[in-house]
């Protein structure tokens, strides 16, 4: 998939999860304590992890995708020694 069909994905997750907030946030508020577990623990946590990959996803893409140093690289070092010298 390319960045941009990637993009638009998460873009139209994240306006599609917001409508239900904003229905939550402008509902007559009897009816909130019917809405207020599926926005709480689905909707918010969803656009609110969207938005950050929207944001920094290029970030953590990057970080993933360098590779992680060897366990033993810090043996391959040279001595302090060795270096001044």
């Amino acid at each position: 998939m390319s960045n941009s069909t990637i993009r638009s994905i998460v873009r139209w997750i994240h306006i599609v999860l917001g409508i239900p907030v904003i229905g939550y946030i402008y509902s007559p508020f009897d009816q909130i304590p019917n809405y207020a577990p599926a926005t709480r623990f689905v909707f918010v946590p969803v656009l609110v992890l969207s938005g950050l990959w929207m944001w920094k996803g290029h970030v953590v893409r990057r970080l993933l995708s360098k590779a992680s140093p060897q366990p033993d690289a810090a043996g391959k070092r040279l001595p302090l020694q060795k270096l001044r010298s």
